[in-house]
């Protein structure tokens, strides 16, 4: 069966870094954009960044933007998201999501989900 799994998150100091995983089963990443989207309790799930599969292009959200690098190592079929600095309002659940191709903006025109991993920034 399809399986994509966050891992990687958990306590972190401010200031810190940590590098969440998204990996997948039962079919191969590198065919598909891999986004990372965040979601905080009583906020909206917001985009954090995406790899695109045609050219391997990047985004990053302007939360994120000059601490975060997404990555992909289509051999381990695992996509990373690194982030550094990190802040107590980074502190959220962070998701994994795929869709055919390319990157897009709007969390709607993903295709399927993870589950999610607990990212939490407090000293």
């Amino acid at each position: 069966q399809v399986q994509i799994v966050e891992s990687g998150g958990g306590l972190v100091q401010p200031g810190g870094s940590l590098r969440l995983s998204c990996a997948a089963s039962g079919f191969t990443l590198d065919y598909y954009a891999i986004g990372w989207f965040r979601q905080a309790p009583g906020k909206e799930r917001e985009g954090v960044s995406c790899i695109s599969s045609s050219d391997g292009s990047t985004y990053y959200g302007d939360s994120v933007s000059g601490r975060t690098t997404i990555s992909r190592d289509n051999a381990k079929n695992t996509v990373y998201l690194q982030m550094s600095s990190l802040k107590p309002e980074d502190t959220a659940v962070y998701y994994c999501a795929l869709r055919e191709r390319l990157c897009a903006p709007d969390l709607y025109e993903y295709d399927y989900w993870g589950q999610g991993t607990q990212v939490t920034v407090s000293s």
